[in-house]
């Protein structure tokens, strides 16, 4: 069994000294060092705690004495950084797409504040209430400035007003334009070489502007408008039927033929306007039946010298009649009584017995407003003629079609050498 080894200290100085421990501890006496403590040794290897929290306190009170400085969350830099990795034919590409954008955006204004100025003065050369809508076509615009000529303008001018109505939108297309002017910002007018375009007469607005006398416009068939509604006369609402028939008026105008005018009083009789035979005033064929069935009715109409004339029948027949049911029977029972009576104009016999009026049953307050309703009167109330507004400086401009279609009258037009701010 191993002894234990013993670990060498160093003898103290009061200690005796044994000989016979001299003599065999003589030669293997090591140097005082190698008599140090192995547990010392490690613990000098390992860090000293103490030291790094020292040390970790000095680090803290340095950044407590540093300013706060707000954090940078930009990365412009990086951006920077990495626009500048970007290889020459990349950057020179950027710089290309840049300066074709700003291009784009200067042509793009040089367009719209051109297109705002020729929009002005088409205003105060045409005395418009409103500007019109111009458009000028072709991409870049200002090459075509430089040149002097536009391709194409589109020009829209909606309420043009003509004579008693207004036309609901005319649109053109010029073509062959030349600019008058050295830029965008200089242009003094423009002369068209070219134009073609439309008018458009909308029903719609025919029915709110003539729509005093509460009648309505509609298409029939490829040059006829039809009016139909009512019409206020002494207080009644009477019944208006016409048709008007559009053609050409010149080279600027339409003209409307207006016929087949009638105002209907209800179920009693019907009106015409005009000195003709079957205008004017006429019974209906139901009150013309209610006159021959009714005796009331059938005297009061034979005691009117002036009617019995025109309806021609004998004095000494109208006196029996007169005096006799029976005879007065036989009379407006035959078949020429009706028709004799539906041809009475009642405007002319009336005048001077109002009292018929009422007998038949109408107001005779009808006859002083009819009477004033000539025919020129009413066709003037349903005319659906108008004139083109003159257009700035010289040139020519003429119609061409007339078209009467579902929405309204719808012109087609036509002309060149037409000065613009000239």
């Amino acid at each position: 069994m191993r002894s234990p080894h013993r670990i060498a200290t160093r003898p103290s100085n009061d200690a005796p000294l044994d000989h016979h421990d001299d003599q065999q501890n003589d030669t293997a006496q090591l140097p005082v060092s190698s008599y140090s403590n192995p547990y010392d040794e490690l613990a000098a290897l390992a860090p000293n705690p103490l030291e790094e929290f020292l040390h970790e306190d000095k680090d803290e009170a340095a950044e407590a004495e540093k300013p706060w400085v707000p954090p940078n969350h930009r990365r412009g830099s990086r951006r920077r950084n990495r626009f500048a990795g970007l290889p020459l034919a990349a950057k020179a590409l950027v710089a290309v797409l840049v300066a074709a954008a700003f291009l784009a955006l200067g042509d793009r204004w040089a367009l719209l504040y051109a297109e705002h100025e020729a929009a002005e003065k088409l205003k105060d050369q045409m005395n418009l209430s409103a500007a019109p809508e111009v458009d000028i076509e072709g991409f870049p615009f200002l090459t075509q400035v430089f040149d002097k000529r536009v391709d194409k303008v589109k020009v829209t001018v909606p309420d043009v007003a003509a004579d008693r109505i207004s036309l609901a939108k005319v649109s053109a297309t010029a073509t062959d334009v030349t600019i008058d002017g050295d830029g965008p910002t200089s242009i003094t007018g423009a002369s068209i070489g070219e134009m073609n375009g439309e008018v458009l007469l909308s029903f719609e607005d025919l029915n709110r502007e003539l729509g005093a006398s509460q009648v309505t416009f509609t298409g029939h068939g490829h040059d006829q408008v039809l009016a139909r509604g009512t019409l206020p006369v002494a207080g009644h609402d009477l019944k208006v039927r016409a048709d008007a028939r559009i053609q050409r008026n010149g080279d600027r105008g339409i003209s409307t033929d207006i016929g087949g005018m009638s105002l209907q009083l209800g179920d009693l009789a019907t009106y015409r306007p005009g000195t003709r035979d079957k205008e004017g005033l006429h019974l209906s064929q139901k009150s013309a039946d209610r006159v021959a069935d009714e005796t009331s009715k059938a005297k009061a109409l034979l005691s009117v010298p002036a009617i019995v004339e025109r309806l021609g029948v004998p004095r000494d027949v109208v006196s029996g009649a007169l005096k006799s049911d029976a005879k007065l029977n036989e009379l407006t029972g035959s078949p020429r009584f009706v028709n004799d009576v539906m041809g009475l104009n009642l405007i002319d016999v009336a005048m001077g017995h109002p009292e018929l009026l009422k007998k038949l049953g109408l107001d005779p307050a009808l006859l002083n407003g009819l009477s004033q309703l000539t025919r020129p009167v009413l066709a003037d109330r349903l005319t659906l003629a108008f004139q083109l507004p003159k257009l700035p400086g010289a040139g020519t401009m003429a119609l061409q079609d007339v078209t009467v279609e579902k929405e309204g009258i719808r012109v087609r037009i036509a002309g060149s050498g037409i000065g613009i701010g000239r």
